[in-house]
């Protein structure tokens, strides 16, 4: 995958956030904060995740679907994996 590439620096920054952000959840779990704090804070991680699933299926829908050159079938063999990550991540 050439997108994740070179966007590398930039996925991993994001990857670096969540796990911050899920040490810190897992802190106020730990040290039983308010449900409140709690909720906000899986809504954050929540919202890197899918920061992080749109910029990553962006760039393999432009590179791998919208690529010229793409026979038909690879372009269809693509759709499909890309149908069932969706899904899957939508469950």
């Amino acid at each position: 995958m050439g997108h994740t590439i070179q966007d590398k620096k930039k996925l991993i920054a994001r990857v670096r956030r969540i796990k911050g952000q899920a040490d810190a959840l897992e802190k106020a779990l730990d040290k039983e904060a308010d449900c409140v704090a709690v909720l906000q804070q899986v809504a954050a991680i929540r919202g890197a995740v899918n920061g992080l699933m749109t910029q990553v299926l962006e760039g393999h829908i432009r590179e791998h679907l919208g690529a010229e050159g793409v026979s038909p079938e690879d372009r269809q063999e693509d759709v499909e994996q890309v149908v069932a990550a969706l899904r899957s991540y939508l469950k």
